[in-house]
């Protein structure tokens, strides 16, 4: 792959995602894949953070260029991080190979 890409996980409230796309999107990303999840947080994290976890998640997939990566953590952050009612997190992971994305090592293969 000539370009890098890096695939961004996003763990939020249900009910959050909409806000998580709007601020990915204003970033320059262009769509995402939603899951729905249930998450396993017991009591004492609830105490030593001082908030209140909902067990409904929903986690949101994105494929990004690696040059917005900071762009799209940090809006990410300021939309619906851990002080929100999304209280999302976020990281993100590299993407070795891909294909569907732009112009990867197999499409260059087959043309």
């Amino acid at each position: 792959m000539d370009k890098k890409f890096e695939m961004v996980f996003v763990i939020v409230n249900s009910g959050y995602t909409e806000e998580v796309m709007t601020a990915v999107k204003e970033c320059g990303a262009t769509g995402g894949t939603i899951i729905n999840a249930r998450g396993t947080a017991n009591t004492e994290v609830e105490k030593f953070f001082g908030i209140s976890i909902s067990s409904e998640k929903e986690i949101v997939l994105i494929i990004i260029d690696a040059q917005i990566k900071e762009k799209v953590l940090k809006a990410i952050y300021e939309k619906v991080g851990l002080n929100s009612p999304g209280q999302g997190i976020a990281f993100s992971i590299p993407v070795d190979d891909a294909v569907g994305i732009g112009k990867t090592k197999l499409q260059d293969v087959e043309n």
